[in-house]
């Protein structure tokens, strides 16, 4: 066995990846699309970004850069700080997390069960030199016993889902696809499975849902990214820089959704199909649910179930939160479902 498969079948690390697939079906009745959802939250770190953090490990060691005894660091929202953690920990690395305030004490309390080092930041602009991602790089480069994971910059990123997720996915569709719908955070998950997608037949559409306070859907646009910074209910999706990932990216649209939206379609799941999600996955589902219903019926529509509610039970899940924020908890019918979804 050579060092790559060694590394990726030690403990844990064996079972990332390989995850089902399900039809949610109560939005597939709603639409007459099928829907469907890759169930990432049961990757070992309970979400999607467990398979970036495993590849840029691997590589690193593969390539010599990260060597025993290193410490890796990575600045990050907290899932793939989780998922980095869970690797480290698995192959006997330190990990240091940069995290900016204001993220959900869930992902602190995994973080600390995986003996990470959490350093917190001030929530502030890209521009700032507090923001948690120059925090980050300044620690990881500022000793050779460190390893900077840089995800948003780094390749192993977008190749985790262009040689494994997207391949899975496709398989497990049996290349009957329509539409993929696949936010972006650090642009890897849209930029590999995009690429493989588009490579495999250039029909398939690729929908690029954003949230508030995101300035993806600008640049698309516009080139420009343009936003008011007014993040609220999600976490790790949604960015107001370049990074190079985003130069794979393959999109036919990208839109912005509501915080509200999110927030009532989650309520509907959860009293209709016992779906309780995080707030990257009803981000995606989101976007798969307006875009079956602008296309119509008889397409199939595939996303990512990302992350499992257990991450957004301080926010999205929260009835003080959602009060403070003044977003509306409330169980609606299917009749006002669908008629918020299809107004705008």
């Amino acid at each position: 066995m050579d060092l790559k498969n060694k590394l990726k079948s030690t403990g844990i690390l064996q079972v990332i990846g390989n995850t089902p697939i399900m039809k949610v079906q109560s939005l597939s009745s709603l639409t007459g699309c099928e829907i469907f959802m890759k169930c990432e939250n049961l990757n070992p770190g309970g979400t999607i970004k467990d398979r970036p953090a495993l590849n840029m490990v691997v590589e690193a060691i593969v390539r010599g850069d990260l060597k025993p005894g290193m410490t890796i660091v990575e600045g990050t929202a907290g899932n793939t700080g989780i998922g980095l953690a869970m690797v480290g920990k698995a192959l006997g690395y330190k990990v240091i997390v940069v995290m900016p305030k204001g993220m959900a004490p869930e992902k602190h309390k995994i973080l600390g069960l995986y003996g990470a080092e959490v350093v917190e930041t001030d929530a502030v602009p890209f521009s700032d030199e507090r923001h948690f991602f120059k925090v980050g790089k300044k620690i990881g480069l500022s000793s050779p016993a460190n390893w900077w994971a840089n995800q948003f910059d780094n390749p192993d990123n977008y190749l985790s889902h262009y040689l494994y997720t997207a391949p899975e996915m496709y398989q497990d569709m049996k290349g009957n696809i329509d539409t993929v719908v696949v936010a972006a955070g650090s642009g890897g998950t849209a930029a590999g499975v995009s690429k493989y997608m588009k490579e495999q037949n250039k029909n398939i559409r690729v929908v690029v849902p954003d949230p508030m306070g995101s300035g993806i859907a600008s640049f698309f646009k516009s080139g420009e990214f343009i936003s008011d910074n007014s993040y609220t209910m999600t976490e790790g999706v949604g960015i107001t820089r370049f990074q190079d990932n985003f130069k794979h990216i393959f999109q036919d649209e990208c839109y912005t959704i509501e915080d509200q939206k999110l927030t009532s379609l989650a309520m509907y799941l959860r009293e209709k199909e016992g779906l309780v999600m995080g707030m990257s996955s009803m981000l995606n589902l989101a976007g798969a649910f307006k875009t079956a219903l602008k296309m119509g019926p008889g397409k199939r529509i595939v996303t990512f179930m990302c992350d499992g509610g257990e991450r957004a039970i301080s926010k999205m899940y929260n009835p003080d939160f959602l009060k403070e924020k003044k977003i509306d908890g409330s169980v609606l019918s299917e009749a006002e479902v669908l008629e918020i979804f299809k107004n705008f």
